[in-house]
């Protein structure tokens, strides 16, 4: 299978993007950050393709990609006060959070821990997906595992084109960095990967001191 490259911004690319993925297919599409591959949340079989279309460790949970903020609450058993801080501060945004889940999220999406990563991407192509799908977009960087993150389609297609059904093309990724990781449910809060939203900026938000993960 080769994938078919599509332009983004077109709402038949949408459509064929969000039809691909309610059958079962991976999708790659451009976010904020970087380029991703996605599969549909209500597919678990197709998320699991995920992991083996890059070669990802199976411990190694995937992201979920939402529209509105009001969306984590289907995903995520707690939203502490923190947590609201940051999403109203950096989303949409460079900025994923870990929250514990709830049961009805699939466990090969929290590679079977207790806690979900989500993110608001301030692009509009997987938010117009999020929507046209009705729930998160399970979605992480559309490279093999250990390689960088592409930044244009061109570079995603050279990493997964054969296991994917569709690239949306939207240039070049306008971040180019991955997102910064965060546990703000712990005390202190963690970083466990700064990426675009720098720790001064955080630590800006939340009024006090967070720790880096080592």
């Amino acid at each position: 299978m080769s994938a078919k490259i599509l332009p983004a911004f077109s709402q038949p690319s949408i459509d064929l993007a969000a039809e691909a993925l309610i059958a079962g297919e991976l999708v790659i599409l451009p976010t904020d950050t970087v380029y991703g591959v996605s599969a549909a949340l209500s597919r678990p079989s197709a998320v699991e393709n995920i992991f083996v279309a890059k070669g990802r460790p199976p411990e190694k949970p995937i992201a979920l990609l939402v529209d509105r903020i009001e969306d984590v609450e289907s995903v995520a058993a707690a939203v502490p006060d923190a947590a609201k801080t940051l999403m109203a501060r950096f989303w949409p945004g460079g900025l994923t959070l870990i929250l514990p889940r709830r049961p009805s999220v699939p466990d090969v999406v929290a590679a079977g821990g207790p806690t979900i990563a989500v993110r608001m991407p301030d692009h509009p192509i997987p938010r117009a997906l999020v929507r046209r799908l009705g729930e998160p977009l399970p979605t992480t960087s559309a490279n093999r595992s250990g390689r960088p993150s592409p930044t244009d389609a061109a570079q995603a297609f050279s990493e997964l084109g054969d296991q994917v059904a569709i690239v949306l093309d939207a240039g070049p990724a306008p971040g180019g960095i991955e997102s910064t990781v965060m546990d703000p449910t712990t005390d202190p809060p963690i970083v466990y990967r700064e990426g675009a939203i720098p720790i001064p900026a955080l630590e800006d938000a939340l009024g006090r001191a967070v720790l880096r993960s080592r």
